[in-house]
């Protein structure tokens, strides 16, 4: 943030004028604390820097590292690659909050959570995917999960997996990658989602900002329902679907409500300004 400063001039104490002095002490006093608030106020506006793209919407599952393996280090970079948010949302039920799933290596075990997926039978790419937890002793193949703290580990890191993929100012354009089929998104689990007809794609449509210093938002219903569906962001993240009867801000959004609810996790962070408002500066320093 900038810093600012108040010069005025002051008279020089002079015996008769210390009633002029004490008033310009007063005002620069108001006057400092008056900028410092909407200093204060306006960081409580921008959201925090983002970490490095590798660990962006990096999750780790340490609610049972006190036995076993240790904590699971979950990326989503490598996950969004291959399957929509919402089948893993909103089919197998992931919270979207950190530490509420109650995911553990019994429901893993049982086929809930990871466990939908990484059965040892389910397959993606024509191959089965390998199973996430088991009865059977600790082995190499429970680190390709539970790496934190482990080096050589894992079988993708970020930089060679999304090296030919197209990018963004930050990170990766998922967007084009989707778009130009480079990555081909899963939906549908056999056992675990359920059959639907064909969602009609509700219009595209601009947000006029409440305040005339705020550059106008365009929102692409197109762009985020291949990822989330409808069900994902309604009702839970927006709970009316009707148009202007949900009052949201940049700031709930900072604090991790609306928009925020993903722009501040795995998708493009909140700092890339012109993802959204298509006139305002790139990014948000």
């Amino acid at each position: 943030m900038p810093t600012y400063s108040i010069r005025r001039r002051i008279p020089p104490r002079m015996p008769g004028n210390e009633s002029i002095h004490n008033s310009c002490s007063a005002f620069l006093f108001v006057a400092a604390i008056f900028v410092a608030a909407r200093v204060a106020s306006a960081q409580i506006y921008l959201p925090q820097p983002p970490p490095p793209a590798s660990q962006y919407g990096q999750v780790i599952l340490n609610s049972h590292a006190a036995t076993g393996p240790g904590p699971v280090v979950f990326d989503h970079w490598l996950h969004r690659s291959k399957f929509t948010c919402r089948l893993c949302h909103v089919d197998i039920g992931f919270a979207m909050q950190a530490n509420t799933t109650g995911v553990s290596a019994s429901t893993n075990a049982q086929g809930f959570h990871c466990g939908a997926c990484h059965n040892g039978t389910t397959a993606f790419d024509g191959k089965p995917t390998f199973a996430s937890c088991s009865n059977r002793p600790e082995t190499k193949q429970c680190y390709r999960c539970h790496s934190a703290g482990r080096k050589d580990v894992r079988q993708y890191d970020y930089e060679s997996y999304t090296a030919k993929f197209p990018k963004a100012f930050y990170g990766i354009d998922w967007e084009a990658a989707e778009k130009s089929h480079m990555i081909q998104l899963t939906d549908f689990v056999e056992g675990v989602s359920m059959k639907k007809a064909p969602m009609k794609n509700r219009e595209d449509f601009g947000v006029t900002p409440r305040y005339s210093w705020v550059h106008p938002i365009a929102f692409s219903h197109q762009k985020h329902t291949v990822w989330n569906g409808c069900e994902l962001c309604h009702p839970e993240i927006f709970p009316a679907a009707e148009k202007g009867t949900a009052h949201y801000s940049m700031l709930a959004n900072i604090q991790g409500q609306y928009c925020g609810a993903c722009h501040l996790k795995v998708a493009f962070p909140l700092n890339n300004c012109q993802r959204c408002h298509a006139s305002a500066p790139l990014w948000a320093p």
